[in-house]
């Protein structure tokens, strides 16, 4: 049998009976071209990772394959999930199971852990106690005699694996395992696209937001190629930081920032708004909506949660506090830079007057400070005036407010 995707190598039974030919089981070799052409096809290509693994299961169930278990382990780029699972078994819906990077352990020493490491097929037995595999929680319970785990190799980036498993006391002929071995490169073909395509999402996602990623997958990458829109603006600054860095140690400090993120930054996006930059302490997040109001109120609602988290968060035996200016207006939002090297931003006059306000509420000591452009879209009146300023680089004195709170 070959390594999906790597060099050609015989296959390691390890601990298992493979019977022969002389079963009464066949398979038909018309049928399995039918599932290799599905494999490459549009229909696959359509499908969901959840949906491809239920119609390659049945499918190869009705061509008399013995399948009782049929498991994708598709690893990722992520950085809180080091990939997924999913399990398909006959007559049931498809398991979906997120791994999560400290669960490395769960794996140590396993069948499945031994066959993506060393990238080859294995064939166990359920009985084989060097190489375990029904103690994992897809398999565990279910009555499987043996298991096919093969390595899906791509070009680069991590391997991932899919397992076959049968209640079959003999487990699978040597024709049967012949056929997967015929299956594996195109089903390697096809989750390769998928796990690409994953990691691509998710890196994106994860390092310029989802509303941007969008837009570069969607071929947006040009230089200067921007749009203009109308947005709820918040800048979050976490105070007293500078003095923290200079202090502290630098695992202390990235501990610290982190957890500070950790809180700013869901608050932002589960309503809505995209975080664009981490300027060291400082979280740029715009909120865009059709309705203005609505897009005023999600940024206060965020401002709200981030504040009231912050008092519950202690930093070096002192809580940790921030300075947070909102303001609504129009923003240039596109691409900046140089040749290939290119940033999505948000830029324009009201880019500018966030960044006085946040200033103000330094100078002022105050926790939130708002625009009476942002004021007059959200049904907060629990604020009060705190003057008129002159803001560097605007010609007219710009009235501000401080929202009623215990945050100061």
């Amino acid at each position: 049998m070959t390594k999906a995707g790597g060099k050609a190598t015989a296959y390691k039974q390890v601990r298992s009976k493979t019977s022969d030919d002389n079963s009464k089981r066949s398979l038909d070799p018309g049928s399995l071209l039918s599932i290799l052409e599905w494999l490459s096809g549009d229909e696959c290509h359509l499908l969901d990772e959840a949906g491809m693994i239920a119609a390659f299961g049945r499918r190869l169930r009705q061509i008399g394959l013995p399948l009782d278990r049929l498991t994708l382990h598709l690893m990722t780029l992520h950085p809180e999930i080091m990939g997924r699972t999913y399990a398909w078994a006959p007559g049931e819906p498809v398991e979906v199971h997120d791994r999560e990077h400290g669960m490395q352990t769960t794996f140590a020493a396993t069948a499945l852990r031994r066959a993506i490491d060393f990238r080859e097929t294995l064939v166990v037995s359920g009985n084989d106690e060097t190489l375990p595999w029904l103690h994992i929680d897809v398999f565990e319970g279910r009555g499987l005699s043996q298991i096919v785990i093969a390595p899906l190799c791509n070009a680069d980036g991590p391997v991932s694996a899919v397992s076959f498993a049968s209640r079959e006391s003999d487990g699978f002929t040597v024709s049967e395992m012949g056929m997967i071995e015929r299956l594996l490169p195109a089903l390697r073909n096809t989750c390769e696209i998928r796990v690409m395509r994953q990691a691509e999402l998710s890196l994106l996602d994860t390092y310029i937001g989802p509303m941007t990623a969008r837009r570069i997958l969607a071929g947006r990458i040009r230089q200067g190629e921007v749009e203009t829109m109308e947005a709820a603006l918040l800048l979050c600054d976490l105070r007293g930081f500078t003095e923290l860095s200079n202090r502290l140690p630098e695992g202390k400090v990235l501990a610290i920032l982190n957890e500070y993120f950790d809180l700013a930054v869901p608050a932002i996006t589960r309503r809505g708004g995209e975080v664009l930059k981490f300027m060291g302490d400082a979280v740029l997040a715009f909120f865009p909506h059709a309705d203005v109001n609505e897009a005023s109120e999600k940024a206060l609602s965020a401002t709200m949660e981030i504040m009231d988290q912050l008092t519950r968060v202690v930093g070096d035996g002192a809580g940790l506090e921030a300075a947070i200016a909102l303001h609504y207006g129009k923003v240039s939002y596109g691409n900046v830079g140089s040749g290939r090297r290119l940033d999505f931003t948000v830029i324009g006059p009201d880019v500018n007057m966030l960044s006085r306000i946040q200033a103000v509420c330094g100078s002022l000591g105050i926790s939130v400070l708002m625009s009476s452009t942002f004021k007059e879209r959200t049904s907060c009146r629990i604020v009060d005036s705190v003057g008129f300023h002159h803001m560097k680089g605007f010609k007219e004195p710009v009235q501000l407010f401080a929202v009623k709170t215990t945050f100061t």
